[in-house]
């Protein structure tokens, strides 16, 4: 079966229309955040050692971290590690809104 020339120009455009629509080829999922201290901890290497969902890794899990540490208790850690984590992970503000963030879950 041949097909004329004006179907084979037809379907070779909507092909070219309908590869461009909602293909992932630009699109980039985003993630909405709660706080600025989870995009914080969830873009740095903190999620490697503790979890996206912060059920831990080869760290322990923070997800009732705040019931157990205050804010401040936290923001130290951060600052100057514990046990195998690092010191300075994050650093000024960003240190504070993880804490803060992280003091939050109960």
């Amino acid at each position: 079966m041949k097909l004329k020339p004006g179907i084979i120009s037809l379907v070779a455009l909507s092909t070219i229309i309908f590869a461009g629509c909602g293909g992932s080829s630009g699109d980039k999922k985003t993630e909405e955040y709660s706080s600025k201290g989870e995009e914080l901890f969830k873009n740095n290497s903190c999620v490697s050692c503790h979890g996206k969902d912060l059920e831990g890794a080869s760290g322990p899990s923070l997800k009732k971290v705040g019931s157990k540490l205050s804010q401040s208790e936290i923001e130290k850690i951060i600052n100057e590690g514990k046990g195998s984590m690092p010191s300075k992970v994050l650093e000024g503000k960003d240190a504070k809104e993880v804490a803060k963030w992280l003091s939050e879950q109960k």
